[in-house]
Order: structure tokens, then C-alpha cells, then sequence
């Protein structure tokens, strides 16, 4: 709860749209068209003031329909590849944070893309989850968030994670550092920059339904937004929102909510938590 405080600004009443957080989502697949959506929304409902979808080309149509506070940057193509990459680079100055890999799918020319956006944008901060966390395997980003579940983990280290969480914590820690959070979610969440490590124990099993990993990466992306320069705290308030969401769901409706039941309580669920 303090990392929320922290993360989260007082918004000047003389501020105009786009002073308080941007986020680009870049994801998505004919196949996967929920979880850029996701992303966006959790993003849009953490307060900023603008989320735009970078998206294959019917794929954000769809997103189109599914929501109007969306907008969407239509990609001509069923999936992403690598000759899209400029397309994205003339959008990244219009943003404070870049969140990549939501329902983009596993393609050798996808993983071209991903690869050179990652390597080329280094001014912005990336939150960087799920299909993109696999197509960086084994490459060194700066600047960026990584969101993996423990298989994730594996396939862009090729570690397999202990079993113990000292000797997980002490290997996640060699791989993070200032400028490479890692975020590695699990029935206790571990975030840490190298040096600093923090638990969450926020969560409950209901939370494996699908999207839930889209919510986090889209919260996390929305609250460094609202402060770009700590992607530590951000991505510590991040996991302990998203499981408090899940939970509060969960004495709501027990093992019955979704994905998308959880971008309506974000906005009350930090109210809660900032009084």
C-alpha cells in the first residue's frame, strides 16, 4: 500500500490531457484480441489519461468495439513483424511508458519485432510481459519491467527457478538491477531491482483464470506512467493492486470473476487503499 502512495501523484488542476500519464499497449493477435484490451483498460483505469493499442490490423478493430475509450493504431497484417517496428518508433516520443507483449503470440517474425523494439527504445520505460518475455530470451533490456510467471522465467533465462524461495530470490536478483525490475508473479509475487526485494502476498487461487497477467502488466504500466522514473515502487504497487483486486473480487464472488470483472474495481480498490 505505501508503494501506491508513492507511485501516485496529485494531479494539478490546471493540468490538460496528456499531463498525467500515457501508455502505449503494443500486443495482439487474431488469435488473442482480449489481452491488449486488458492491458489498455487496467492502464486507462489507474487514472492516467491516455492509452493507445498498437495492434495487427483487424485485431484492433475488434478492441475498437469492445471499448471507446480505447484507441487504437491499426497494423496492416493478421500478426506482428519485424517491418512494423518503424511504424512504432515514430509513436513512442508521444508516450511515457511502452507495455509490449499481451497476446502477440509466438512467430519467428513477431520475435524479430519485438527484439528491435526493445533494443532501439531505450527512452521510455517498458513493461514487458508474456509472448514478449519469450521472443528476448537470453537478451539484456534497459529500461524496463519484466512481468514472467515462472515458466517465462525459464525460457528467457534458461534457468529453471528453484524450489526454494531464498535461492529463487538470490537468482531473480541476478539478472535484475536499477535499470531491469523483475516482476516474477506466483502464489507470492517477487519484484526486485537487484538490490531491493519485495514480497506480495496479496492474491488467491482464483486469480489463474485467464488475463489476469494482462491486468497486472497494464497496472503496472499505468502507475509508472504516473511517475516514469521508479519502475521499482511501480511495479511493487502494481502486484500488491492487482492481487488486493483479486482478493476483494473473491469475498465478492468466490472463484467466479474474470479478468475483466477486475479493470471495474481498480479505480474504488485504490481509492480504498489511499485513505
Amino acid at each position: 500500500m505505501d508503494d501506491l502512495k508513492l507511485v501516485l501523484k496529485e494531479r494539478e488542476k490546471d493540468s490538460h490531457k496528456g499531463e498525467n500519464g500515457t501508455v502505449l499497449v503494443i500486443g495482439g493477435s487474431k488469435d488473442f484480441v482480449g489481452a491488449p484490451a486488458l492491458a489498455g483498460l487496467a492502464a486507462l483505469r489507474t487514472g492516467i489519461d491516455l492509452v493507445v493499442v498498437a495492434a495487427p490490423y483487424r485485431t484492433a478493430w475488434t478492441i475498437n468495439t469492445y471499448s471507446p475509450d480505447l484507441i487504437t493504431k491499426k497494423l496492416h497484417g493478421e500478426f506482428f513483424v519485424k517491418a512494423h517496428a518503424r511504424q512504432v518508433f515514430d509513436m513512442v516520443p508521444n508516450f511515457d511508458v511502452i507495455c509490449i507483449g499481451s497476446g502477440m503470440a509466438t512467430r519467428p517474425e513477431t520475435e524479430s519485432f519485438v527484439r528491435e523494439v526493445c533494443s532501439e527504445v531505450v527512452t521510455r520505460p517498458k513493461v514487458i510481459d508474456a509472448d514478449a518475455i519469450k521472443a528476448l530470451h537470453g537478451m539484456q533490456v534497459a529500461n524496463a519491467v519484466f512481468t514472467p510467471h515462472a515458466k517465462e522465467f525459464e525460457i528467457y533465462t534458461g534457468q529453471k527457478l528453484p524450489d526454494k524461495e531464498k535461492e529463487k530470490t538470490d537468482l531473480l536478483k541476478s539478472y535484475a538491477s536499477r535499470e531491469t525490475v523483475f516482476l516474477l508473479k506466483g502464489p507470492v509475487d517477487l519484484i526486485t531491482d537487484g538490490s531491493r526485494v519485495r514480497r506480495n502476498t496479496t492474491g488467491n487461487p482464483g486469480m489463474t483464470v485467464g488475463g489476469t497477467g494482462d491486468v497486472l502488466a497494464g497496472l503496472c504500466a499505468g502507475l509508472l506512467a504516473h511517475n516514469t522514473g521508479d519502475k521499482f515502487h511501480a511495479a511493487c504497487a502494481a502486484a500488491f493492486l492487482n492481487g488486493k483486486i483479486g482478493d476483494e473480487l473473491y469475498r465478492k464472488m468466490g472463484y467466479g470473476f474474470t479478468a475483466g470483472d477486475m479493470i471495474h474495481e481498480i479505480p474504488a480498490s485504490i481509492s480504498r487503499c489511499l485513505r
